[in-house]
């Protein structure tokens, strides 16, 4: 048999070929090289014909080593055993990247108690984005190319430098063998045989009394074609972690705001959002006389946007191009240039956009003029009559600290708030603080006027206040659209395609190879094939046949295993 490392003083082969380090049967006449396998009868192992290896060198050195482990088969069995667990770890709770507006520390705690806890704090929640997960995808990849190119190359140069004459223990020692006399001159038998031959598919090389045929030798190919649809997928999954390649997100977009789509030059508003509900009478029975209320329809009307200029530059709008226009719904992405927006939520709750607040003096009650308070991106100074406003801060969702001091605790505007100095006449030199809320819920919930007392050591001369609905800007609605940038996914299936190739290539043919010689009037054959061999088996019968030679299909099994 033909051992994994093997080390060859002489590989010199008695037909005069001379056979690099590492090979067991020599690449011109197929004789074994080592001793103990030439004084075997057992059947040859003819995977790579016997050609040397990289993985076999005897005396490795450190890149060896390093090329040996990932040429293992058996370590990529356990690379992949361990992805498979890995991927089943990522299973046990959900991804952090299924929902929207968490807080992973606190939410699997909550929600699963002390395993959602510990699932969290090993990094369970983000498994397929971890980082040894992503080292496991690359080890295998690196295991793929390297079994390939260890295997492949051998390969190659073992079909491509066929003899054919082959040393007569090289055919007596093929799984299927046949020995007998013939009643022709070898010549003579020999071109009357390949006429047969070549009637089945097979390309015919003779040499005197000596005949090599050949079919389906692609088939061979069909393994490491898998490999390369493989490894184009996994580059392709590993690329999707790369900016710009892949996106999956939630967006919120309130109707009538241009909103920036993250990480992308695109800007999308929602024109409208509109929502139909069924009515009792097309209710599903299930539902119906329980008071159900159930979308029947919702749907966003939306211009995408490019943005052309100072796109990057916060100090000045950017200049906006619209490039697409789309009623997305369920099922109806918007789709431009790879960029799919999907309807995934909506929410029917106002949102606050800006308000006109009027500056009052509290004791006259005269009012000083109104400006316009943007609650997203708020200018930094303002002019009302006399005064002069600064922004000095921004609360998104106001709230207090252990200590009583200010802070956002999200970032959704749940309850903005502004903290303002203002300058000018009556007040002093330095001006006084103002904090302002611009929901009325908020100023009795915070205690606004309470709050600028305090800052100020006294009650504020002046406040401001919104008059009429007409001063405050509403989103009546709010609609979320899962944004998906893939990029990489085309390169996901061709790398499938190329698998399924692969596959095909493998299952449904198979290499066969004939080699025959004649030597004194006795033929000697020996045949080969990857798989079936009943196949061949009864292949060759028949060939026999037409040759006048009768045998039995059964006689030919030369032991091995005939699956």
């Amino acid at each position: 048999m033909m051992k994994e490392v093997i080390a060859f003083k002489n590989t010199k082969c008695e037909c005069g070929h001379q056979n690099p380090v590492g090979t067991v049967l020599c690449e011109a006449c197929g004789r074994p090289l080592e001793e103990q396998d030439r004084e075997s009868n057992e059947v040859l192992e003819m995977r790579y014909d016997g050609m040397a290896r990289r993985s076999q060198r005897a005396n490795p050195n450190f890149i060896d080593r390093i090329w040996n482990f990932f040429s293992s088969v058996k370590i990529a069995v356990y690379m992949i055993i361990l992805t498979l667990l890995g991927s089943m770890l990522g299973t046990i709770f959900p991804q952090e990247n299924t929902f929207l507006n968490i807080d992973p520390s606190t939410y699997y705690k909550e929600t699963y108690g002390t395993p959602g806890l510990i699932y969290y704090k090993l990094g369970l929640s983000h498994t397929y984005e971890s980082w040894w997960f992503v080292l496991l995808l690359v080890m295998i990849g690196a295991s793929l190319v390297i079994c390939s190119l260890d295997r492949v190359l051998p390969l190659y140069k073992a079909l491509t430098k066929q003899r054919i004459l082959k040393h007569k223990q090289f055919l007596t020692r093929q799984r299927v063998v046949y020995q007998g006399p013939v009643e022709l001159e070898s010549k003579e038998w020999v071109e009357q045989a390949s006429v047969h031959i070549r009637k089945r598919g097979y390309r015919v090389h003779t040499l005197d009394n000596a005949l090599l045929a050949e079919k389906y030798r692609f088939s061979r190919w069909g393994p490491y074609v898998i490999h390369i649809g493989l490894i184009i997928f996994l580059l392709a999954v590993l690329a999707r972690g790369l900016p710009g390649l892949h996106m999956d997100q939630h967006v919120a977009f309130p109707e009538g705001e241009i909103k920036h789509i993250p990480n992308t030059s695109y800007y999308l508003k929602n024109e409208k959002f509109t929502v139909e509900y069924y009515s009792e009478q097309d209710l599903p029975k299930e539902f119906q006389g329980k008071n159900k209320v159930l979308p029947k329809l919702f749907k966003t009307q939306a211009t995408l946007y490019e943005c052309t200029a100072n796109c990057n530059d916060p100090s000045k709008q950017p200049t906006l191009k619209a490039v697409d226009h789309h009623n997305i719904e369920v099922n109806d992405p918007m789709d431009y240039k790879g960029l799919k927006a999907y309807q995934f939520d909506y929410d029917l709750t106002p949102v606050l956009r800006s308000v006109k607040p009027s500056l009052v003096d509290k004791k006259t009650g005269k009012d000083y003029g109104t400006f316009q308070l943007k609650i997203k991106d708020p200018e930094r100074n303002y002019k009302v009559g006399p005064y002069s406003l600064e922004l000095k801060e921004k609360y998104n969702d106001f709230g207090l600290d252990e200590n009583g001091q200010p802070v956002t605790k999200t970032p959704n505007p749940n309850a903005p708030a502004f903290l303002f100095l203002i300058k000018g006449p009556n007040l002093p030199a330095e001006g006084v603080h103002y904090f302002y809320f611009p929901k009325q819920i908020d100023k009795e919930r915070f205690q606004q006027d309470a709050i600028n007392a305090k800052m100020n050591g006294g009650s504020v001369p002046l406040e401001l206040d919104v008059k009429g609905m007409g001063n405050v800007d509403l989103s009546m609605s709010t609609t979320y659209l899962n944004i998906r940038v893939d990029k990489a996914m085309p390169f996901v299936w061709v790398g499938a395609a190329i698998v399924m190739l692969g596959l095909i290539l493998g299952f449904y043919w198979q290499h066969r190879r004939i080699w025959l010689r004649i030597d004194d009037g006795n033929l000697t054959l020996g045949a080969h094939t990857n798989k079936n061999w009943f196949g061949i088996r009864r292949e060759i019968a028949a060939i026999l046949r037409k040759m006048n030679l009768e045998v039995d299909e059964k006689s030919l099994d030369n032991g091995g295993n005939h699956s």
